[in-house]
């Protein structure tokens, strides 16, 4: 199976992916970028505009995230005792209910327990629940407006979830902060909250626990989040933290010891290429 990806119009991004068996690398002006690292977090520095990198569409079960410990980071479905890994339909949904992805340059430090929670974050980076209309395409980078936040707890580690939407979304500017949601999307941030709660289940696995509750909490809230986990990766970039396995190469950030140049870049990844099925698709 090869991951489909279509263009988008949502933003202009200029990013070609390459399509490899179960795994998305990023191509920017002809040349190989890491999403997690080169992407930049926001969006010509407004307040409120942040990247968002599509991992998982709408309606889909695949569980594909960012690679954070591959070179160059890409795309991939997470696999398990040697099996791809799916998320099961939760009742009354089919798959994931948002458009499910990143934020790049943003780091749940590990080692950093966090004051609001009071338990150390998940070593990813911030994941966003898109909430617009449309169903986006895995890979594609969309520009969001951020509108709060949900602080899950997965086996004792913070695992902040982002509720945002799509600039370009018909009703996008309608939607300033969280109790938007709740007066233009009436049952969405509950059905959201059941969503977390019990997507592990059919694995076996315990009910997922939130902080605070399970109360989401608002823009403001949100946007506090987001410049702490750009902080501590840029702790994380500079070497001034312990990645463990994290893979911080990258060909943007030049004053990082993990920078690389577009050749290396290149040679990373042709090193696995020629194993793979691939289709490049323009974004």
């Amino acid at each position: 199976m090869v991951p489909r990806c279509k263009s988008s119009d949502s933003g202009g991004s200029g990013i070609l992916l390459l399509c490899l068996i179960h795994k998305l690398n990023f191509i920017i002006a002809g040349h190989y970028i890491s999403p997690f690292h080169d992407i930049p977090l926001k969006v010509d520095s407004q307040e409120n505009l942040f990247n968002m990198i599509v991992e998982v569409p709408r309606w889909t079960n695949a569980k594909m995230e960012i690679a954070t410990e591959e070179p160059l980071n890409p795309i991939k479905q997470d696999v398990k005792n040697g099996k791809l890994r799916y998320v099961a339909n939760i009742f009354p949904h089919k798959g994931y209910i948002w458009n499910y992805g990143a934020l790049p340059q943003t780091w749940e430090d590990p080692h950093r327990k966090d004051e609001s929670t009071d338990c150390c974050g998940d070593n990813d980076p911030i994941d966003v629940c898109e909430i617009g209309s449309k169903v986006l395409s895995r890979g594609e980078v969309v520009h969001v407006k951020i509108l709060g936040i949900l602080a899950l707890i997965d086996q004792g580690e913070t695992d902040w979830k982002l509720i945002a939407i799509n600039m370009n979304d018909p009703e996008a500017s309608k939607f300033h902060d969280i109790d938007d949601v709740r007066k233009y999307k009436p049952g969405y941030l509950e059905a959201t909250l059941n969503w977390f709660r019990f997507y592990k289940i059919p694995e076996g696995k315990p009910e997922n626990q939130f902080a605070f509750n399970g109360e989401f909490k608002n823009k403001a809230f949100a946007l506090e989040v987001i410049k702490s986990t750009h902080e501590c990766w840029k702790s994380l970039l500079m070497k001034k933290c312990d990645g463990g396995p994290i893979n911080c190469t990258n060909v943007q950030v030049c004053d990082s010891p993990f920078h690389c140049s577009q050749e290396e870049a290149r040679s990373l990844v042709e090193s696995v290429r020629g194993r793979c099925p691939r289709h490049p698709l323009i974004l």
